[in-house]
């Protein structure tokens, strides 16, 4: 790598041991055309500065980040898939490939591949990632990420000049290499990894790993108040999450644990969703066929999770005490529920009774009027300061129905919040930045069809004129 000043690299990781990682060889791809690098997040680890085939030579052939790891890590852990467990999981089609940190804050990174070839942990598959599905991956995070919601950040894509078949999508179809940066990728399938070998000591060394690595201020020097503290903080992280996801309109698809990160942070994007209008029972992978993870459940199902992983903590917690933490969890989730609606309408908080109260009324609404779930936000971001754009806008025949009248009476008695952007361009419109299905679809039919990509770079425009007027921070992608 050509030596950048501030770039700040780690292996953190592999002081865990191999208990949780095999060394692997990465895949030798027959060509590499970069389509996407994230330059925020690039200067935030100090590589912004990298010349594209510098970046190619990282980031589909892995040349080794200097001072990170000489080989990449395929991570071993295991999971409830779809509520089943399995003993056979791990990285089957990625791996950790160097950690950073972060030259803002200061936290651990860690570069993390999708499609870089075959692991131990392959299961008969050919360890490659679909151009497609690399483009459905930017998409989703970039939206999430303007969303509010914390997410991990699509870091680099590269074509890589294959012809996959794949039993989803239309094959042969062309192949990529995705990498993504995370706030660790210690999942709660990696708990129940040693768990289920009864590795008591590897439990302890991976607790506390975790919580000098990524949440220091949890430190306590008895083994049982780390235990409690550690279970406290990823239980009202995961509660936040849930949330954002819930305001966001977004479907998971995949709740299982392995894809659960301790850290609280979106990751592992597969058969994702964003709801047209709001539909507790909408599920994202056409393979759930029993909704388990339908949108509605989402919450239900991450407290199921987070049992899974006070089990694993059991053997070195006491059973009651586990179970007082998780008995929170309703409590949490529904306090950052509301924090999230009022982050989305742009509102100041009233108090917890009439915060709850807006969320009930907003859910009924849009439950009731089925009008288009991002619409309404979009109409209603700044409370009565966006009153008059709201009632001229394409919904305005629906709020002047009477059963809009008592939830824009309540939207009328909440102060908006300060620095609201509502002189920016994004408003000046009648409608929002969407990422439903058929847009996706018409995303990739001409990149399919013609290479062109044209409405790819479009969209993460106006998904970065998005973040800019809710406040987030724009991505400012840049491809070749």
């Amino acid at each position: 790598m050509t030596a950048t000043p501030h770039f700040k690299p780690s292996t953190a990781h592999a002081s865990l041991g191999d208990a949780l990682f095999d060394l692997v060889e990465p895949a030798v791809f027959p060509k590499h055309i970069l389509r996407y690098r994230n330059q925020v997040q690039a200067a935030r680890v100090g590589l912004d500065t990298l010349t594209d085939a510098e970046w190619v030579d990282h980031f589909s052939r892995f040349k080794p980040l200097q001072g990170s790891f000489p080989r990449p890590l395929a991570l071993r852990y295991h999971g409830h898939q779809f509520q089943n467990y399995n003993p056979e999981l791990g990285d089957g089609r990625g791996f950790l490939f160097g950690q950073a940190h972060d030259l803002v804050d200061g936290r651990l990174l860690d570069f993390g591949t999708k499609g870089s070839g075959r692991t131990p942990w392959s299961r008969g598959g050919d360890g490659k990632l679909t151009l497609k599905g690399g483009v459905r991956e930017v998409l989703a995070t970039s939206m999430l990420e303007a969303l509010g919601v914390y997410t991990s950040k699509s870091f680099s894509l590269i074509e890589t000049g294959e012809a996959l078949t794949r039993g989803d999508e239309p094959s042969p179809t062309r192949s990529a290499v995705l990498v993504r940066l995370n706030h660790s990728h210690i999942r709660i399938g990696t708990f129940q990894r040693l768990a289920y070998h009864q590795d008591t000591d590897s439990i302890r060394r991976l607790l506390d790993y975790t919580i000098r690595t990524y949440m220091p201020e949890l430190w306590r020097e008895a083994e049982a108040d780390r235990v409690l503290a550690f279970l406290e903080a990823v239980t009202a992280k995961v509660a936040r999450l849930g949330a954002e996801w819930m305001l966001a309109g977004f479907v998971h698809g995949v709740l299982n644990t392995d894809n659960i990160n301790v850290t609280g942070e979106s990751f592992d994007y597969g058969p994702w969703r964003f709801l047209p209008t709001y539909q507790p029972e909408f599920t994202a992978a056409y393979f759930d066929t029993g909704k388990l993870y339908a949108y509605g459940r989402q919450p239900d199902t991450l407290l199921w999770n987070l049992i899974r992983l006070a089990e694993c903590l059991l053997p070195l917690s006491d059973q009651a005490t586990l179970e007082a933490v998780l008995r929170g969890f309703g409590a949490l989730f529904y306090t950052e529920l509301s924090a999230a609606m009022l982050r989305r309408l742009g509102l100041r908080s009233q108090g917890p009774d009439i915060d709850t109260a807006l969320v009930q009324q907003v859910w009924q609404f849009l439950r009731e009027s089925q009008m288009p779930f991002e619409q309404f936000f979009f109409d209603w971001y700044g409370g009565s300061l966006s009153a008059d754009r709201a009632t001229s806008g394409p919904s305005a025949g629906i709020y002047a129905e009477a059963g809009f009248a008592s939830l824009r009476m309540m939207i009328d008695g909440f102060e908006p919040a300060a620095g609201l952007r509502l002189d920016h361009p994004y408003f000046a419109g009648h409608g929002p930045c969407t990422m439903l299905i058929d847009e996706v679809e018409a995303i990739w039919a001409p990149i399919a069809a013609d290479d062109d990509w044209s409405l790819f770079r479009q969209k993460l425009v106006a998904i970065d004129q998005m973040a800019e007027a809710y406040g987030m921070q724009t991505s400012n992608h840049r491809d070749s």
